[in-house]
Parts: structure tokens; C-alpha cells; sequence
């Protein structure tokens, strides 16, 4: 292999059999440089594209909110006074009352339920950081390679068929 370079007319890289290994890497790694601040202006831009419907939507579905809340109270009146044709007025309207406590009630009972199974703690990401950290701590000691004693990624493992019923 002949250290010297020669350079390919129009093409400020040297022909790829004639370039050393840290030329290579070097060209790599501006390679991989320029692959992702194409792919962060790619992100940019797609999330640029994201809020500005979301600037267009998320005010359109406010009015929407406000109407439907005046439509609401329009409905509950006329409930109201359909009830008051069988019963006293003030009863009607008090039963329509009690009837949205009840159904406020019962939307509060199922949020709180829902709520209290929320665990903020992501302890699937602590876990495995942990064992990460235990695989890199055990590598430097016996020698072995990073990379190779690192746990499978979570799309690895996703990949990977179940064992048994219970999985996991």
C-alpha cells in the first residue's frame, strides 16, 4: 500500500485505495456529522410544520369548546323546563342538578381511579441504566469490550420471541 495520494480531478478526496486509515476516519466522521445536522434540520423542520397547524387547530378547537359549553347550557335548560311540565318548576330544575352531580361524581370517582395507577417513576429507563452501568463496570474489569457486554436495546428486545406464558 503506497502512502501516496493522488487526487481525482474535480474531487478534493484522494482516490479510496490510496487514502490511510485515519484519512478514512476522518472522512467519516465528517460524513456522520453532516448526516445528522441534516437529520436535526429534517426534525426542525418537521416540528416547525407540527405547530404551525397546531397554531391554526388549537384555537379552532377553543371556539368550538366555548360554543359546545353555551349549547350545553342551552340543552340542560330546555331539559329543565321539558321536566317542569310534569313536575314543579323548581323540582325539574333541581333534578337536572343532582343529575350533573352525578354524572360530575362519577367522572371525578374514574379520574382520581385512573390517576392513583400512575406511576411518574420510569422505572423500566432506571432499570435499565442500572444494568447498563453494572455491564460497563464488569467489561472494564474482565477486558471485554463495551459494546459486546452492553444489555439488548429495548427494540432488540422487542424483537425477541417470549418465553413462556407470562413473558416478560
Amino acid at each position: 500500500m503506497s502512502t501516496d495520494q493522488q487526487t481525482v480531478p474535480g474531487n478534493d478526496r484522494t482516490e479510496p485505495n490510496q487514502r490511510s486509515i485515519g484519512q478514512l476516519v476522518a472522512q467519516t466522521t465528517q460524513d456522520l456529522r453532516s448526516l445528522v445536522a441534516q437529520e436535526i434540520a429534517l426534525a426542525k423542520l418537521e416540528v416547525t410544520d407540527g405547530l404551525a397547524h397546531l397554531k391554526t387547530g388549537a384555537p379552532l378547537l377553543a371556539v368550538a369548546g366555548f360554543f359546545a359549553l353555551f349549547a350545553l347550557g342551552f340543552l340542560l335548560t330546555a331539559a329543565a323546563w321539558a321536566l317542569a311540565l310534569v313536575v314543579e318548576t323548581w323540582l325539574a330544575f333541581l333534578i337536572v342538578a343532582v343529575a350533573l352531580l352525578l354524572v360530575a361524581g362519577i367522572a371525578a370517582a374514574l379520574g382520581i381511579r385512573a390517576l392513583k395507577q400512575v406511576n411518574p417513576k420510569p422505572e423500566k429507563a432506571i432499570a435499565g441504566v442500572g444494568q447498563t452501568v453494572e455491564a460497563l463496570k464488569s467489561a472494564q474489569r474482565s477486558g471485554v469490550e463495551h459494546a459486546a457486554a452492553l444489555p439488548p436495546s429495548r427494540s432488540e428486545v422487542a424483537l425477541q420471541p417470549r418465553n413462556g406464558a407470562g413473558g416478560a
